[in-house]
């Protein structure tokens, strides 16, 4: 099972540091990714972390304002959001996926249920 939290409403600019938990299985082995889906728009994949965090991938819209992190020793993967734009605003989801890569979505495998960020001032 997979938990997020760190969500919130912040204003443009600010910054939020989210947390994805895992329980009854250990985070080091998968690949993990996070993605968001704003109302009304498709589920995307925002960016995602190799299990050894050698290797890291970023959607251009959030490149140079989220950085992704993982503390296998904590069995946790971290989302650190700064420079937070109103588009930012969704459902942020982590999943493991099969492979940290393109495309994102297809290599989903378990997800949780999601952490509210609001962007707004």
């Amino acid at each position: 099972q997979l938990v997020e939290s760190g969500g919130g409403s912040v204003q443009p600019g600010g910054s939020l540091r989210l947390s994805c938990a895992a329980s009854g299985f250990s985070l080091g082995s998968p690949a993990i990714g996070w993605f968001r889906q704003a109302p009304g728009k498709e589920r995307e994949g925002v960016s995602c972390i190799s299990s050894t965090a050698a290797s890291t991938y970023y959607v251009d819209s959030v490149k140079g304002r989220f950085t992704i992190s993982r503390d296998n020793a904590k069995n946790s993967v971290y989302l650190q959001m700064n420079s937070l734009e109103p588009e930012d605003t969704a459902v942020y989801y982590c999943a493991t996926m099969n492979g940290c890569g393109r495309p994102m979505l297809g290599r989903a495998r378990s997800w949780g249920k999601g952490t509210q960020v609001t962007v707004s001032s």
